[in-house]
């Protein structure tokens, strides 16, 4: 298995939407870009949700999402894993949350791209760290292609819950759950 680590954050300290996968792919990774994989619906999604251009160049893309107060990270640091698959993820080490939050006061949701990058956030972060205040947890399906158990339409359907959030946020979702 290969050892991998992470990407830098993106974020500005007044975004109040973060938004975690678990560890970029290996496209992601070959490519240093959040959402490399020409078959991620992350950009897609992002682009028609916000309101800018999916070909945009990866820098103004990182900006647009900037300018929408929203911040995007991955839960780990580090790991193993072989391939690209989330299933694979072995010996995981978490980002230095404590850290980011420190930042990041304005911080009312933390919404997570995809089941495994919420269930390692519940396990190797949540228990150890004290998170912004009124902030809540947003599951959302992944928008990896290798998720083809759910519609297109239903995953940017459950995605518009990050726009909501932008717009008001004071905003709960029957599916949020409150930080605490």
């Amino acid at each position: 298995m290969s050892k991998l680590t992470g990407l830098a954050p993106v974020s500005r300290p007044d975004a109040r939407v973060l938004l975690l996968g678990s560890m970029p792919g290996a496209a992601s990774l070959a490519q240093q870009q959040y959402y490399g994989h020409p078959r991620n619906h992350f950009w897609p999604m992002m682009a028609e949700l916000l309101g800018f251009d999916a070909g945009l160049a990866y820098p103004e893309r990182l900006q647009a999402l900037q300018r929408n107060r929203v911040a995007l990270w991955d839960v780990l640091q580090h790991c193993e894993r072989q391939g690209s698959l989330d299933s694979a993820i072995r010996n995981e080490t978490p980002n230095d949350f404590a850290g980011f939050f420190q930042h990041h006061r304005q911080l009312q949701l933390i919404a997570f791209n995809g089941k495994k990058a919420e269930a390692s956030f519940r396990k190797l972060v949540l228990p150890n760290i004290v998170l912004p205040k009124a902030c809540r947890l947003l599951g959302l399906p992944s928008s990896s292609p290798a998720n083809a158990g759910i519609s297109q339409q239903a995953r940017l359907h459950q995605w518009q819950q990050l726009v909501t959030s932008l717009q008001n946020p004071l905003a709960q979702s029957v599916s949020n759950k409150k930080c605490q």
